[in-house]
């Protein structure tokens, strides 16, 4: 078993690294949150702020110093995330090289990538209003950046060069439907699809168009609007396959069993348990719900 003393002092007043807004009041914290969240940072965690709270607010003045030239004179990522973490000393080499790993496979990203692996775990973690804000964010980066201050397209207008190839636009088109689609807002859901379907000529794209455009309409208006559709018949069919794949799988799972036992609760002679149990899961829903879009 190995033991770690910590170092410094305990913060009055915590540090959030941007991008994660994961406060922490110590630097073994820090460290912490540096290892689990090393594939989302990018080169703004290297800034005075960091050093200076390190350095007052922890009590690690000689630390503090050692930073401080990498952020001026344009050290790596990578350099200034080991000097803390070797520092600290609460992770072993063999860790702290795969961090410097992770950290050194990410510096050929873009600042928009990086920005879209944040937003994307923030999608994984369920908080999807916050998620749908940093995807619009990005999107509106990206429109200004393809153009110059005069409006003008290209590099000769001023576009900004850190814009990634157009599939990453889709990727995040895509995962705004997919937030939409969490919150049951399928018609949303179903316009970001369509413009990633645009943008990529993915089948995938379109099937799930196809998909979030189901989930809004009625089965008349469904029908009607894919007999529309030119040369869809393939991606529909596809679709339908798809939803009774999905089925099947749904009522092989235990929650599907345990409906169908409240079911019997409410056609028989249970109806209070049925209204009890329905009452714990709608309130378990709204909990799940308010954590979705708290910050």
């Amino acid at each position: 078993m190995r033991t770690c003393i910590s170092i410094g002092e305990y913060a009055t007043i915590p540090y959030c690294i941007e991008g994660l807004e994961i406060p922490v009041y110590c630097v073994e914290e820090l460290c912490y949150c540096i290892r689990e969240n090393a594939f989302l940072l990018d080169s703004s965690l290297m800034c005075d702020a960091l050093s200076d709270w390190i350095g007052e607010e922890c009590g690690l003045r000689e630390l503090s110093e050692k930073l401080h030239p990498l952020i001026h004179r344009q050290g790596s990522l990578s350099l200034f995330v080991t000097m803390i973490l070797e520092y600290v000393g609460l992770y072993d080499s063999e860790v702290i090289r795969g961090i410097e790993q992770v950290l050194k496979k990410g510096a050929g990203l873009s600042s928009i990538e990086k920005r879209k692996r944040q937003i994307d775990s923030m999608v994984e973690k369920k908080k999807y209003a916050a998620a749908l804000r940093g995807y619009d964010g990005l999107l509106a980066r990206w429109e200004n950046g393809s153009r110059g201050k005069d409006g003008s397209q290209g590099k000769d207008g001023g576009a900004d060069r850190e814009l990634p190839a157009a599939d990453v636009r889709a990727a995040i088109l895509h995962n705004k439907g997919v937030a939409y689609a969490h919150l049951m807002q399928y018609a949303q859901a179903a316009e970001c699809f369509r413009q990633a379907a645009e943008i990529s000529r993915s089948e995938e794209e379109y099937v799930a168009y196809l998909a979030a455009m189901r989930m809004d309409l009625s089965e008349a208006d469904y029908i009607s609007f894919a007999a529309g559709l030119p040369g869809g018949y393939d991606s529909a069919l596809k679709l339908e396959k798809a939803l009774e794949h999905a089925r099947r799988g749904w009522e092989e799972q235990v929650a599907f069993r345990q409906l169908a036992v409240r079911k019997t609760w409410r056609e028989g002679s249970e109806r209070q348990k049925y209204y009890e149990e329905n009452e714990r899961l709608t309130q378990a829903l709204k909990d799940d719900y308010r954590d979705s879009v708290s910050e």
